[in-house]
Formats: structure tokens, C-alpha cells, sequence
């Protein structure tokens, strides 16, 4: 009897947690639609600190900020959403939305077609949906090799030795694009400019000389840091210095 009355004192804890979370974020979506946009994205901000973080939830406060006029953190929440769910597609048409009132205009630096189209590829899935396919490819794999090995015509040996061998080729490339993906999660490289203008630095100080403007909005790479300095690379292959509080990373 005690276990029965402590598992129903637990799960009407959990009931009371999930309905107060979605109160708060039904909350936050009236003051949305209600044109509220202010205090809708302090509190989705609030939701995304205390509740935990979801693509849905970035994508909501991108939209918030971008109804305010707030450019630069429209696209940083969007990148968020993005980063956490590669194919929402209406985080990325809001994006290239937000993106076109973007001041700079960073023509990118050739890359070889290739190595565009692999990263591209990367970027599709999550790091556990390229682990699954690996996992998948790998036990089509195995499958294939017990073909080759009981099969008794050649033909199916045939067959099963090609197939298996490209398929375990894939199989290896899923594992490393699932890598390569909780690297691009983890390593948090880019950056947004958070402020309207700023004066991109020869070196990490104030008395360095000016090589060029960034304005709110625009997407930069970090490299390194020194104090309260960062120092980044753009698309079109230019590198600078500029003061921590003027980016915010993805």
C-alpha cells in the first residue's frame, strides 16, 4: 500500500511539473500572439534557462525577436534551433528572412564543390540519426557477409560481397559524419554580432587599428581568445579582433 501511495504521489509531482511547464509556454505564446513580443521572448528566454532547451522553443524567441526588430538575436536563436534540429525547414526560410537584413554582405571564399557538398550532407542530420543509419548500414553489413560465406552460387557471393563492401564503406562515413556533427555541437565555433556596428580590431586591443566594420547580424568564426578579446575569421577569409560582448556564440 505504501508503494502504491508513493507512486502516486510521484507521478502527480510529474503531472504538476509538465502542466506548469506548458502553462508557462502557452503563457509565453498568447503574449506572441497578442503582439506582445517583448515580453514573450523574456519568457521564452526564461523557459529555455530553467526548463531545458528544445528547437521549438529557439525558434519561437527567434520569431519573438524578430518581431521586435531585433535582428541580430532573431538569428542567433534560429542558428540554435537549426543546430538542434538540422531539418526545420521554418527555422531555416525565417533565417534566410532575418538574414536579408543583414548589413554585411560576406561574399564566401571558393571552396572546392565537394567538400561544400559533404558538409552540407553533415548538416542534414542530427549525430544520432547519422548513428542509427551507421548502426542499420553495419547490420545490413553483417547480413550480407553471412551470404557471402553460406551462400552456395557464386552469383549471391558475388553480389553479397559488392553490396556488403560498399555498404559497410557507408557504414564507416555514417560514424564519422555522426563525429564530425557532436563536434560541430560541442565545439560552439560560431558567433552572431550582437551589437549594431563594430569596428573589427588588427590586434586585441583598443589601440589596434580599425581593418574594417561588422554590423548586427552577421555570422563570424571564432579562433581563439585572449581576455576579453576574441578573434575572428569570416566567410570571405578576413581576420580581426573584436571585444567579447559585441558576439554571442551559436
Amino acid at each position: 500500500m505504501k508503494r502504491i501511495v508513493l507512486f502516486l504521489s510521484i507521478m502527480l509531482c510529474f503531472t504538476s511539473i509538465v502542466f506548469a511547464e506548458s502553462a508557462t509556454i502557452k503563457q509565453a505564446n498568447d503574449l506572441y500572439i497578442k503582439g506582445n513580443y517583448t515580453d514573450a521572448a523574456k519568457l521564452y528566454e526564461n523557459i529555455l534557462s530553467n526548463e531545458g532547451v528544445a528547437a521549438e522553443l529557439y525558434y519561437n524567441l527567434g520569431n519573438a525577436y524578430y518581431k521586435s526588430g531585433e535582428t541580430g538575436k532573431s538569428i542567433l536563436n534560429y542558428e540554435r534551433a537549426l543546430r538542434l534540429k538540422p531539418t526545420f525547414d521554418d527555422a531555416r526560410f525565417n533565417l534566410e528572412l532575418a538574414q536579408s537584413k543583414v548589413v554585411d554582405n560576406i561574399i564566401q571564399a571558393p571552396t572546392f564543390f565537394l567538400g561544400r557538398w559533404i558538409e552540407n550532407l553533415i548538416k542534414l542530420l542530427t549525430t544520432n540519426q547519422w548513428l542509427i543509419i551507421s548502426a542499420l548500414l553495419f547490420l545490413l553489413s553483417l547480413i550480407l557477409a553471412f551470404l557471402f560465406v553460406f551462400a552456395t552460387t557464386l552469383i549471391v557471393r558475388k553480389i553479397s560481397f559488392y553490396i556488403g563492401t560498399v555498404l559497410l564503406t557507408l557504414c564507416v562515413a555514417g560514424a564519422i559524419f555522426s563525429g564530425v556533427r557532436k563536434a560541430q555541437l560541442v565545439s560552439h565555433n560560431e558567433a552572431i554580432v550582437m551589437s549594431g556596428v563594430v569596428s573589427v580590431k588588427s590586434s586585441p586591443d583598443l589601440s589596434g587599428t580599425d581593418l574594417f566594420q561588422l554590423h548586427e547580424g552577421t555570422k563570424v568564426t571564432v579562433k581563439s581568445s585572449l581576455g576579453k578579446w576574441i578573434e575572428i575569421k569570416l566567410g570571405n577569409g578576413n581576420v580581426g579582433w573584436v571585444e567579447q560582448e559585441n558576439i554571442e556564440k551559436i
